[in-house]
């Protein structure tokens, strides 16, 4: 127990005047006794009265501050990851709401993830302390004070993009009107509607039975075409990256010396719930994790001129994110050589069960020949068959309903750049 030592006066007089009073009596005539009878001696107060201590204060330890964000987290990006990062920086615990599927559907149209795979995204992330699943889309007075009483939340939340009701009212006025809401900057170039785009742009005039195949010309594929075939119509992207960005999402440490560390490389594109599994799964085969992102190239020549999806910084900013990861090579060579297994310690290199298929490996080697001759690889159960494939089908079977539902979010994000102004550094 923790003791002030400058107060306990002030305290006994407050806390315990009758008795503290008799003590100041009975010091005073002891003290009154021992200059009258000289030679006799009297201890000292702190040997006389030992438990004087009673009076001290235990010292209040800090309330921690618990804020609340909420989301419907469909097609989880880096800008998702973000908003949670700059929530969390405004307390000391993040808790999440996950909206449920009946909410979106009422006031945004048919998720593209289900409750399960977007509460395994967002309960990967490094910043997120608590999930609430099932959570309403708009801020209700019930729901708000359920909040502030069983959750003990401070404060709510939301970026500085507007949130509307169909009714067109604000979804977070009832938390401003009573002084519990905060505010972050919205992460530039991304959201779950421009990712849906890129899909339907990308896919056009294609059909679900073609996505996992290619024309023979796309074995001569190179990054001009790419850039040609962007500039037809095409999904580009405006993320801007920045080096504090990478350090914002980055642990910051590096392995021990004698830390066992496992490898596990791959796209990473659209990163999802089968991404956080085997994640998880990996970084419990040793301390450290560190995970090869393939360049945009190497992905375009395995899989073909739509992927990625999402560019090498997107990617990597998703999975540095991750609360599983440690480190990210970015933009990682195809195959795992030795020099690269002895420049990162590497004890352990891993792979995944279930993975995209690769049409166009155009006769590359094994990349897992070296790790194999050393004893050093293992295949790993995919806890999940989800696939960048498998979401992308998604869209495309339901391509009227996504298409009309992004044309009504893309005119309002027109609207929300056209009338942005600045918000300061994040």
């Amino acid at each position: 127990m923790e003791f002030e030592s400058s107060s306990w006066i002030k305290d006994g007089v407050c806390f315990y005047p009758h008795l503290f009073g008799g003590i100041m009596i009975t010091c005073a005539l002891l003290s009154f006794s021992t200059s009258y009878f000289g030679m006799i001696g009297v201890p000292t107060m702190p040997h006389l009265f030992p438990d004087l201590r009673v009076f001290h204060k235990k010292k209040s330890a800090k309330k921690r501050v618990r804020v609340y964000m909420d989301g419907c987290f469909d097609m989880m990006h880096y800008g998702h990851a973000n908003a949670l990062r700059q929530a969390k920086a405004l307390g000391d615990e993040l808790v999440v709401g996950v909206v449920s599927d009946e909410e979106i559907i009422a006031n945004k149209g048919p998720p593209v993830l289900s409750m399960e795979e977007r509460l395994a995204l967002v309960s990967g992330l490094k910043w997120v302390d608590e999930v609430i699943p099932n959570a309403p889309y708009e801020i209700t007075e019930e729901f708000m004070h359920q909040l502030f009483k069983e959750h003990k939340i401070d404060y709510i939340i939301h970026g500085d993009d507007p949130c509307l009701l169909p009714d067109g009212t604000d979804a977070y006025a009832l938390a401003k009107k009573v002084g519990r809401y905060k505010q972050i900057k919205r992460t530039e170039g991304v959201s779950s509607t421009d990712i849906v785009g890129r899909i339907l742009s990308w896919v056009k005039g294609a059909n679900a039975d073609k996505l996992s195949s290619e024309s023979s010309q796309a074995e001569n594929l190179n990054c001009n075409s790419i850039n040609k075939f962007q500039a037809k119509g095409g999904h580009i992207s405006s993320f801007l990256p920045t080096s504090r960005r990478i350090v914002q999402f980055s642990n910051g440490q590096g392995p021990g010396p004698n830390s066992r560390v496992v490898y596990i490389d791959g796209g990473f594109d659209l990163f999802h719930a089968g991404h956080v599994e085997i994640l998880k799964n990996a970084r419990a085969l040793g301390d450290f994790l560190l995970v090869g992102v393939y360049s945009d190239q190497t992905v375009s020549e395995l899989r073909g001129s739509r992927f990625p999806l999402m560019n090498l910084h997107e990617r990597s900013l998703s999975v540095l994110g991750c609360r599983y990861v440690d480190e990210v090579i970015i933009g990682a060579p195809w195959e795992v050589t030795k020099d690269m297994m002895t420049t990162f310690n590497i004890s352990l290199v891993v792979h995944g069960t279930v993975a995209e298929k690769n049409p166009f490996l155009n006769g590359k080697a094994d990349p897992y020949v070296v790790p194999k001759s050393m004893g050093i690889f293992q295949i790993m159960e995919s806890p999940k068959d989800i696939t960048t494939t498998s979401i992308t089908e998604r869209i495309i079977a339901n391509h009227e309903i996504y298409k009309k539902r992004n044309a009504k979010k893309e005119a309002s994000e027109k609207k929300y750049y056209e009338e942005k102004t600045f918000v300061p550094a994040d």
